[in-house]
């Protein structure tokens, strides 16, 4: 497990350094001059100057990238160029709790949910539950999140009144207030999810259930929940575990559309001001923030092959 882990760090290293590039390479491709923005309604070209000299936009490119990666390393994403006492990387710590729960609720729901579903539909394959949990799926597949939002706001906060429409309070405040705000905004979020998951269960789970040791489980007089549980699901659950592994950069991507309509003060809504504002220090913030949670993801999904596939502990993956 340790030579896994170690490996795998080894080899996300040249990820970090290209994504590291790109990501400060595209941010200078974005249209406008942040030093003009700042220097007012009718700035002088030695006002400007002054401005790009004070933040450091007059050094090459390359010192300011070196410079950027230097501060990444530890934690210094830098201060944002519109000023205020909290840096970049304070800002972000701000807002990460938000996607941090949206994402946990988003996961709850498919878990409840696709499991349950995925489970039923294996067990009763050919049936008629089994149609309506594949219809079900692929209607959910389609639909996008933002408009499962607006009809989820359209009836339970405006029609019944059973959920706030928006805002976010937090859990250390109000922790009643802050499930009843995350309800539908993670049943958005994690509807799509819940389909995939439940789909790919559903057809991992019907190759188990057919394999000769499971056959051989029933036939020992075990209880069916037994033989799903102790023996089907542990082999079934690689591939629904790496849909949910790659899911994390859908709820990441989704959560920006999401947080907008529920008025959710996360990450996305502090990368949607930093673009308009031009802001370089924050977007770079973000994205290799949302770089680093879907890269120690996907770790960790690599590491929990091991755990469910007995032979990958003599042969790891990677």
């Amino acid at each position: 497990m340790l030579q896994t882990l170690l490996r795998r760090l080894v080899r996300l290293v040249p990820t970090l350094i290209l994504v590291s590039v790109a990501t400060f390479s595209l941010t200078y491709l974005v249209p406008g001059d942040p030093a003009i923005t700042l220097a007012g309604d009718a700035p002088t070209p030695e006002r400007i100057a002054e401005i790009r000299a004070d933040l450091g936009l007059h050094r090459p490119v390359v010192v300011q990238y070196f410079d950027w990666v230097g501060g990444v390393v530890t934690g210094d994403f830098g201060h944002s160029i519109y000023g205020g006492a909290d840096t970049v990387a304070d800002l972000i710590v701000q807002k990460l709790p938000v996607d941090i729960s949206l994402a946990i609720g988003g996961l709850l729901v498919a878990l409840l949910v696709g499991v349950p579903l995925g489970i039923l539909a294996a067990v009763r394959r050919g049936s008629i539950v089994d149609r309506i949990v594949t219809a079900f799926t692929s209607v959910s597949v389609a639909l996008p999140s933002y408009w499962i939002a607006l009809l989820l706001v359209l009836l339970f906060a405006v029609n019944l009144r059973w959920l706030p429409a928006s805002g976010y309070t937090p859990p250390t405040e109000d922790p009643v207030a802050w499930v009843r705000g995350l309800v539908l905004p993670s049943i958005a979020i994690g509807l799509a999810m819940t389909a995939e998951l439940a789909r790919q269960l559903r057809t991992a789970l019907v190759d188990v259930l057919d394999q000769q040791y499971v056959r051989t489980a029933r036939a020992k007089g075990l209880r069916a929940w037994v033989v799903i549980g102790k023996h089907a699901m542990k082999n079934a659950a690689i591939t629904p575990l790496t849909i949910l592994g790659l899911q994390i950069a859908s709820i990441l991507g989704g959560a920006v559309i999401i947080e907008q309509i529920f008025g959710l003060p996360g990450l996305g809504q502090l990368a949607i001001e930093a673009v308009l504002q031009r802001d370089i220090p924050v977007i770079q913030g973000v994205v290799m923030t949302a770089v680093l949670v879907v890269v120690v993801c996907n770790l960790l999904v690599d590491l929990s092959y091991i755990w469910l596939n007995p032979r990958a502990r003599r042969y790891p993956p990677g």
